[in-house]
């Protein structure tokens, strides 16, 4: 069976049994009030699968878990839920892994993914992905990182923690088409102990999932995180951030550095239409944490 090849989203409220969460079924809506789009959750691994619950339990995390107010899943009607193809509505919500990469002189790295890529293409994201049985998080983040930017930080160990969880789905709004996936995305804040120009000596990309990588710093990610969903800003107004920033193209086994206009990372997803190369909403949601979690200096993992 499919499932048994995958990590999936397992739930438990007031002591309830576990339960695998089902595809339609909203996540964040199981621990919040049906007009809110956050909660606070605890959430670990068990015996490969991914049981998030509202009270703690053992090697749990205590952490923030978000959607889209937009959120397909949340808005879903009964008869749109039974459009589904059964394979769709069996599948339950998988869980992904995305890296938060903090270097030694405070910026963060984003990939853009491939535009030949069926999900949420020529879209700037965390370097991530699926997690494989047996993998712990750590794990399945480095092993993410490593395949499609070439860092490998898997001998290192380096301090970590869950910065938050995001629920996701694609199409990341229902009036682009009935979604065929739902996940819960885990950030993962990992600190390395080289800057960037360091690491970026040792970036090989793979160009079948990443086209192009940039460094950002906290003044820009700042900025991102400014410009609500539904609204641009093309930054002419913020006289802090610069125009342009660079960003590292990937062609084949060529890496060479291009100027891009810092409209692209403030883009938000449009209303209708086709998508537009811009920084993904959960990515903005890890932004939004990573820049709080520099304020507060929280412990991290080692």
């Amino acid at each position: 069976m499919e499932s048994a090849k995958r990590i999936l989203v397992y739930l438990s409220k007031d002591n309830s049994l576990l339960q695998c969460a089902r595809f339609v079924q909203g996540i964040t809506g199981q621990f919040c009030s049906g007009h809110e789009d956050k909660a606070v959750v605890n959430c670990g691994l068990d015996q490969n699968r991914f049981v998030i619950s509202d009270r703690p339990f053992s090697g749990s995390s205590s952490v923030r878990l978000q959607r889209p107010p937009f959120c397909p899943i949340k808005i879903l009607s009964p008869d749109q839920a039974a459009r589904l193809p059964e394979q769709i509505r069996a599948r339950g919500v998988d869980v992904g892994v995305a890296i938060v990469l903090q270097t030694a002189n405070n910026k963060v790295l984003l990939t853009r993914r491939s535009k030949t890529l069926n999900i949420f293409p020529n879209v700037w994201v965390p370097p991530g992905g699926h997690m494989e049985p047996g993998e712990q998080l750590l794990h399945a983040g480095l092993r993410e990182l490593q395949e499609e930017t070439g860092l490998n930080l898997r001998s290192e160990t380096p301090p970590w923690r869950i910065l938050g969880l995001w629920e996701s789905a694609f199409p990341p709004l229902l009036n682009r088409g009935l979604p065929t996936r739902h996940h819960i995305v885990t950030y993962l804040l990992v600190t390395s102990d080289e800057t960037h120009q360091e690491l970026q000596e040792k970036l090989r990309p793979a160009d079948e999932e990443v086209s192009a990588c940039v460094w950002l710093d906290p003044e820009i990610a700042e900025q991102i995180v400014a410009v609500p969903e539904g609204e641009e800003d093309s930054g002419k107004n913020l006289p802090r951030i610069p125009t342009s920033i660079q960003v590292t193209e990937v062609s084949g086994s060529s890496l060479y550095r291009k100027d891009v206009d810092v409209s692209v990372f403030l883009s938000t997803a449009p209303a209708d239409g086709e998508d537009v190369e811009r920084v993904s909403t959960g990515t903005k949601y890890a932004l939004e944490l990573w820049l709080e979690s520099m304020q507060t200096q929280k412990p991290i993992k080692m």
